[in-house]
């Protein structure tokens, strides 16, 4: 299922302990202290509301330049041997960093075979792809790249051609102090790749304390995943993306293969229909309930298939400052 089928939190009082001794110094030794220059407030914590589900995190720091060479080489059609297609072709960052698509389309003009997992946050998950296989980002990049039907390259192929590029030359000898080669390739579009978080949802804004995020629906469709069992694989930081699951435990899902699926990710889940490893449900309301019925026996009625439904509204995240969209 494309989406739908860790944790961390750091105490506040840090700064409030620091401020304490500089008191004492003062008082104890009487010398005079110099006050510290201002910082910025520090980002919001999460309250320990003892939930299953905890915020999305700043973007790590990383490297600009080789961050902003990794976003050129995201949208550069170079990155295919053919050069018809770059990485932006299956997963947009413009809208829900996926496509609209049930299957997109390989090199070789047919149907991919699974449907594309959205980009956004996938760094947050503990393995890669819908069975996954990779266990770093650099590996997952690599094999997009080197897939006969994706890209039909490799970083090695793709480094000589742009090394031809004079602009692009001089971007990498920047981030990299090198011309371009196979393996900074890969390094810039997983250092961009990090950056793709799409924290501020108004899920995770009442998690960090904003009573007033959520509506009395929205409040009760959670209370609902979490007493149906949705939670148990659809937790964590990313909502999911951290264990396998076998689908159709109970019924049929979806196509029979693969049995073994890396749970995904519900982050932005409203934003990134078809649904399922096949994309065989068009709209949430129908995921839900195919999902209640195949992994937990259960039929929704159309009140719990509603609240379910506006609480996942809720995990819709910003990229950029702006909410992340569907529309292509």
């Amino acid at each position: 299922m494309r989406p739908l089928t860790g944790f961390s939190g750091a105490g506040p009082g840090a700064g409030y302990r620091g401020g304490i001794i500089a008191i004492c110094a003062v008082l104890l030794c009487g010398v005079e202290v110099t006050p510290a220059p201002s910082q910025p407030p520090p980002p919001p914590v999460a309250l320990d509301r003892g939930e299953p589900i905890t915020p999305i995190p700043s973007a790590p720091a990383v490297d600009p330049l080789k961050a902003a060479l990794g976003e050129k080489l995201f949208g550069d059609r170079r990155m295919s041997h053919d050069n018809s297609r770059s990485c932006q072709y299956c997963h947009d960052i413009a809208t829900n960093g996926a496509s609209q698509k049930r299957h997109d389309v390989g090199l070789d003009g047919a149907e991919m075979a699974l449907n594309s997992l959205t980009v956004f946050n996938s760094t947050l998950s503990f393995r890669f792809g819908w069975e996954g296989k990779f266990r770093t980002v650099e590996a997952d990049i690599s094999a997009s790249l080197e897939s006969p039907r994706t890209m039909g390259s490799s970083a090695v192929e793709i480094a000589a051609k742009l090394d031809a590029d004079l602009d692009m030359r001089g971007r990498f000898m920047a981030a990299y102090g090198r011309r371009p080669e196979g393996d900074d390739v890969v390094d810039a579009l997983a250092n961009f790749q990090r950056t793709l978080l799409t924290p501020g949802s108004r899920f995770d804004r009442w998690l960090q304390g904003e009573e007033t995020a959520l509506s009395a629906d929205e409040l009760a469709g959670y209370r609902l995943f979490k007493s149906l069992g949705c939670s148990a694989c659809h937790q964590g930081v990313n909502v999911g993306g951290n264990l396998y699951e076998r689908h159709g435990i109970f019924h049929p899902l979806a196509s029979p293969e693969p049995k073994i699926l890396r749970v995904p990710s519900l982050r932005n889940v409203a934003t990134t229909p078809p649904y399922f490893h096949d994309g065989s449900a068009p709209t949430l309301d129908d995921a839900v309930r195919k999902m209640a019925m195949a992994q937990l026996n259960a039929t929704l009625t159309d009140q719990q298939a509603k609240v379910l439904v506006a609480f996942l509204n809720t995990l819709t995240g910003t990229y950029r400052g702006t909410p992340v969209g569907g529309s292509p």
